[in-house]
């Protein structure tokens, strides 16, 4: 097999070997992503659910990794009276950032920025949210984003953490990664886009453990911590400052 080839890893996506990238995605990013993470629109639902406790008129939250804007624009619903409210998608990928931007000609409490994350100065905020963005910062770097989320909120302000976990032994995850498997059959993928996808997020994706994820969170100060949300390999996190 050439690893220099790219391969299809949905109908309108191909990646190369150990290379996924989220650029020149956008057009077809969301239709994968519901198809790829299993409860993924519920998320946003229940994060949407959750804000109207850490919310006020004049909050600012942060999406980080906000790809294609969603998760804000639901926000922005379900708070139509707050009107100094802020809402602040961060991304890394200008094509992501380029068609989040749109949202903003529908409501102009969005605003979003094009950055490296780490490279931020975050104004102190509410809310924090990382939809499945964590998993693919380098392991290294992890720790230091989540000092910086911690030290940005308010007190009493929340970070929801959604990812992508390991299992807690072998077994464990050996069940995990063949259900998610089935779950993606049902999706429509084929065996070779389930394949290719595999291969492509090699080196690139490198997902923690629940508990590995609970300690990050620990050690930058969050205390109460509780996981709002879970399908096998599929996590939520609910922490307060």
């Amino acid at each position: 097999m050439n690893n220099l080839q790219k391969k299809y890893v949905d109908a309108h996506i191909s990646q190369q070997n150990a290379d996924w990238t989220f650029e020149n995605i956008s057009a077809n990013f969301d239709e994968h992503i519901l198809k790829s993470i299993p409860l993924y629109r519920e998320g946003h639902q229940l994060v949407s659910y959750y804000s109207d406790f850490f919310l006020k008129s004049d909050s600012v939250v942060y999406d980080i990794g906000c790809s294609t804007g969603t998760m804000l624009a639901q926000l922005a619903g379900r708070h139509p009276l707050k009107e100094q409210l802020q809402l602040i998608g961060i991304d890394c990928v200008a094509d992501m950032i380029d068609r989040a931007s749109r949202l903003t000609e529908r409501d102009p409490r969005l605003s979003f920025i094009e950055a490296d994350v780490l490279d931020v100065e975050f104004l102190p905020c509410d809310m924090i949210i990382a939809n499945y963005t964590v998993q693919f910062l380098p392991p290294r770097v992890r720790q230091v984003l989540i000092d910086q989320i911690y030290r940005a909120l308010n007190w009493g302000g929340a970070f929801f953490m959604f990812e992508k976990v390991r299992a807690p032994d072998g077994r464990f995850q050996d069940y995990a990664s063949q259900v998610y498997v089935e779950y993606k059959l049902d999706q429509g993928f084929t065996e070779a886009e389930i394949l290719n996808k595999s291969r492509s997020i090699k080196g690139v994706m490198e997902p923690f453990s629940s508990q590995g994820n609970a300690d990050m969170l620990r050690r930058a100060g969050f205390e109460d911590l509780v996981t709002v949300h879970k399908y096998v390999c599929f996590e939520g996190f609910l922490a307060i400052k």
